[in-house]
């Protein structure tokens, strides 16, 4: 039995039915742990989300921002679902459309396993976190999301503000300011401020400001940490986080962690020829 946890797939379905090949997957035996941000951009979401779908007795996911964005868009007319992207349109009027949405809608924004001592979220922790608090934080979204009451959340979703997360905060800013956190963040200053434009590799940044994982003062979390969304930070591993957006959907790379052994192994496979960065594109 093995434990993998699996880079932004981003839509991009060969690489994954790659990648589960050369990982050799059972779904018996084996487990899936994917970061987020299953949907977009790749050209194609639904053969993706119908694949994890597929496995979801053998899979944990983590919600990622593309994710969210996905259901809060599944709430609007079908006059606006007919405006997005032509990859997004091809899932939301799919005839299993609800059944992948309710289920997706079911999913964490962080998982914690204490037997492996892997703790898995899409972007960032608030360095005043600990994490028993960024726990609670991310409960408290998912039972938002698997309630009657998800519509009034996805409807309100999208926001710079709060850029920062405070336990003064209540109710939908609450929410957002930890969705914004968990699924967002690169770069934050001490007190927990995202700065939402800054996506480049450390060392480019404005001052004041630090990766999430290096902040000073930041709480102390015993738990190796795994994450994506960050593609132009590539494969990281330091600090207790190891980082596995390794740009699929950019041209670069999926990454598979094995979480079962005490040094982390590593598998990949490469994007698809086709697969290059659109200019102007961010993350």
């Amino acid at each position: 039995m093995a434990t993998y946890a699996i880079g932004d797939v981003q839509g991009c379905y060969p690489e994954l039915q790659r990648l589960l090949d050369k990982l050799r997957f059972d779904p018996v035996q084996d487990r899936l742990w994917f970061c987020g941000d299953l949907v977009n951009r790749g050209g194609e979401s639904l053969e993706t989300l119908r694949l994890i779908h597929g496995l979801r007795a053998s899979c944990i996911i983590t919600l990622g921002n593309h994710d969210l964005s996905l259901l809060a868009i599944a709430m609007r007319s079908a006059e606006a679902q007919a405006r997005v992207n032509p990859e997004l349109r091809k899932v939301l009027f799919a005839e299993d459309a609800p059944v992948l949405c309710e289920w997706l809608r079911a999913q964490k924004l962080l998982h914690h396993d204490e037997q492996l001592n892997w703790t898995m979220i899409h972007a960032g922790l608030a360095p005043q976190w600990t994490l028993r608090q960024a726990q609670r934080a991310a409960q408290e979204v998912e039972r938002e999301l698997s309630s009657p009451r998800h519509p009034r959340l996805l409807r309100n979703l999208f926001g710079n503000r709060p850029a920062a997360w405070s336990s003064r905060l209540q109710g939908l800013e609450r929410q957002r300011a930890s969705i914004n956190t968990l699924t967002r963040m690169r770069y934050c200053d001490v007190n927990g401020r995202i700065d939402f434009e800054a996506k480049d590799i450390p060392g480019t940044q404005k001052p004041g400001l630090y990766p999430w994982f290096e902040v000073p003062g930041m709480r102390r979390r015993d738990t190796r940490i795994v994450c994506g969304h960050w593609s132009a930070l590539g494969r990281f591993a330091g600090l207790g986080v190891h980082a596995i957006d390794t740009g699929c959907v950019w041209g670069g790379q999926l990454t598979a962690l094995c979480l079962d052994g005490e040094e982390p192994q590593y598998i990949t496979v490469q994007a698809e020829p086709h697969r290059q960065r659109p200019p102007g594109v961010a993350d």
